[in-house]
């Protein structure tokens, strides 16, 4: 089974370091798939979005991610983010309370109700 290295780090933290076997992420230019090999390529993240990671063992980590870029030289692929946070780390009602709460009329509004959404999904209660 082909692997690649994988690690997710913040500004603050590393958030997750490891093998995998396919990661799942959007940019700025829309969705992509890595896979171990990929060619090299530099990414921009969306300002808000999820990461999913599968490991070569275990399941599938899921990560809200807010701005930043990716990297991958074909054996190991570097996820940079401001900020990022497990899904078990976040607060499921507090993103739902943020989603909903949210005022669409403004961009500062709507970048809210993003980052909510990138959470919830990263916990698993949103869309992928």
């Amino acid at each position: 089974m082909a692997e690649m290295q994988v690690d997710l780090v913040a500004v603050e933290r590393q958030v997750w370091s490891g093998t995998a076997e396919f990661v799942f992420a959007r940019t700025s230019v829309g969705e992509i798939g890595i896979l171990p090999r990929h060619e090299p390529l530099i990414a921009q993240l969306t300002e808000a979005g999820m990461v999913r990671i599968d490991p070569t063992d275990g399941e599938s980590v899921r990560a809200a991610v807010f701005g930043g870029f990716l990297s991958m030289d074909g054996e190991k692929l570097t996820i940079l983010a401001e900020e990022a946070e497990l899904g078990d780390e976040i607060d499921v009602s507090a993103a739902q309370q943020a989603r909903d709460s949210a005022n669409e009329d403004d961009a500062e509004g709507r970048a809210a109700k993003a980052r909510a959404e990138a959470r919830l999904a990263a916990a698993g209660q949103g869309s992928e």
